[in-house]
Formats: C-alpha cells, structure tokens, sequence
C-alpha cells in the first residue's frame, strides 16, 4: 500500500512554497482590479473592415484615453476610464474615423461608477468569508459523531484557503505580465472552486469516518493513509473529466468568461491537490500533536452499527 501519510512532510513542503510565493506576488505585484472593482467604461464595438486590439488600443492612446482592449467573438471590447456621455461620443467618433464605420446593433457601453466598484468589492469579500465560514459549521456538524468534529471543518477550511491564496498568486503573475483582469466572474469562479474542493475534502473525510467506525486500525494515521488509497482513484478520475470540461471552455470561449474558466482550471488542480495531501494530513498532525497516535473508534448506537 502506498504510504502517502508518511511522505505528508513533502506535502506541505510543496504547500508552504506554493502559499509563500503566492503571497509575494499579491504583495509585490498585487491583482489588477477590473471595472467591476475600479469603475470605469466598457465600450463594445464591431467594425465593417476587420480590426486587431492592438490597433484599437493604439487608437486610445493617440485619442488620450489608456486602457485594455479585447476581441471576443468577432467585437472589440474596450475597458478604460469612466467616461461622460460627451467623451463617449469622441471616442466612438475619433475610432470611426480611424477604421471606418461600425454596426450600431452591436455598440454596447457600460458605466460603473466607484462607488459601485467599491460596493462590489465589499459584497464580493463577505461572500467569500461567509462562505468559509458556512463551511467550517456544516463540515462541524456533518462530523459531530466523531471524536473532536471541529478539527475537520477546520482543516477542510485550511484547504480551501490553501487553493484560494494559490489562485490569487497565479492571477497576480496572469494580472501583471499579460494585463488579466479581477472581476466579477473571477469571484464567481473562486467561490466555484471553494465548493469543488470541499466536496473533494469532504469524501476522503467520510472514508477516513468509515474506516473508523470499521475498526480499520486503531492508528489514526494508518486510518487516513487506507481511506486516501481507497478515494484516490475516485478523486482522481473526477478531477480529470472536470479539468477535460474546464480546458474546452478555457480554449474555445471568448474573453467574457475567460477569468472564470482560468480559475476553474487553478483551483482544480490546487483543490484535488489539498483534498488528498493537505486536509487529510492537516488531521493527522493534529491527532499525534496530542502526543497520541492512536484515536477511539467512535461509539456507535445499535442502529448506526448496523448501517456502518
């Protein structure tokens, strides 16, 4: 059997050194907010004669106006300061006059104002907060039957935590060396990951239950390291077709929801990592930290033991 509870001390050494340069990047580099964080304008257009971003971003700046220009299913979105009804038409007009005529029923704009942009950040941290905080209580509560219960919505959170500052690094590197954005579907896609990883967490954790209630060993770490043999293919295997499906939509849709799908494809990857080599043995060091390897099997009344 493979002994992955031994080897624990190289996982969290692979941990500490994806969390610590993370860290560095978000402090010497920070996240380039989008327009939903910073306000500013979107301007969507679609041109008759066949444009590149680097000409319309190029345009701007000739125009006074810096900011980032994408194409997304044959239009140009513009992302740049917030602009007056006034400025609006300058722009549309000096780009008009730069490449020719554009089609009216795709112009699109959107003003967000700082005070919104302020607002959505406020919101969109409370929700990540309630969100681990809504799982710390449900993984306590699911695991109340076990000795010391708490410990696993503990470490489930460590986990999740783990991905999150992992996704945030990588984004700070996306963000300053090719101009990626923080929005709104950033957000959405890390509040996606915190719950794909705590499903992940969650299994191993109900295996590591059963095992208990089985008698498997009267080692705690002999527990972990069978139930994570016994999930690891399950684990696995789910990972592969959900990052099959991520990669599709990283590939072959447009910039709209670009951050989401990138962010899918991070916290993934970090969340099977930290279900099976970072939660679990979070647990472990935690039961021999008490300066006993060796945990009661939980008391089971007669119906749960005939269930188990």
């Amino acid at each position: 059997m493979f002994d992955i509870v031994g080897k624990r001390r190289w996982f969290f050494t692979i941990s500490l050194v994806l969390i610590l340069a993370s860290a560095i990047a978000l402090a010497v580099l920070g996240l380039k907010p989008g327009i939903d964080f910073s306000s500013g304008s979107i301007i969507t257009l679609s041109f008759e004669e066949t444009v590149t971003p680097e000409e319309v971003q190029d345009e701007m700046l000739n125009l006074g106006y810096a900011g980032q220009v994408e194409e997304s299913q044959g239009k140009i979105i513009i992302h740049t300061v917030e602009l007056s009804a006034a400025e609006r038409t300058v722009v549309e007009a000096g780009l008009v006059a730069r490449f020719g005529p554009i089609d009216e029923e795709s112009k699109g704009f959107e003003n967000v104002s700082p005070v919104i942009a302020t607002e959505t950040a406020r919101i969109a941290g409370i929700a990540v907060g309630v969100a681990a905080v809504a799982i710390l209580i449900y993984i306590t509560w699911a695991f109340r039957r076990m000795p010391r219960p708490f410990r696993y919505g503990t470490c489930a959170v460590i986990a999740l935590m783990h991905d999150v500052i992992v996704v945030l690094g990588i984004f700070a590197i996306l963000g300053s060396f090719m101009n990626w954005e923080v929005n709104l579907m950033f957000i959405t896609g890390v509040l996606a990951v915190i719950g794909y990883s705590v499903n992940n967490t969650v299994v191993v954790f109900d295996r590591i239950r059963e095992n208990l209630r089985q008698g498997v060993s009267n080692d705690f770490g002999a527990v972990v390291n069978t139930s994570l043999v016994e999930t690891l293919g399950r684990s696995l295997n789910t990972s592969l077709t959900t990052l099959a499906v991520v990669i599709a939509l990283v590939l072959f849709v447009g910039v709209s929801i670009q951050n989401f799908a990138v962010v899918l494809l991070i916290g993934v990857i970090a969340g099977t990592y930290s279900s099976l080599f970072v939660a679990p043995q979070l647990l472990v060091v935690w039961e021999k930290g008490r300066g006993s390897g060796f945990v009661r099997r939980p008391s089971l009344s007669a119906g749960e033991a005939r269930r188990g």
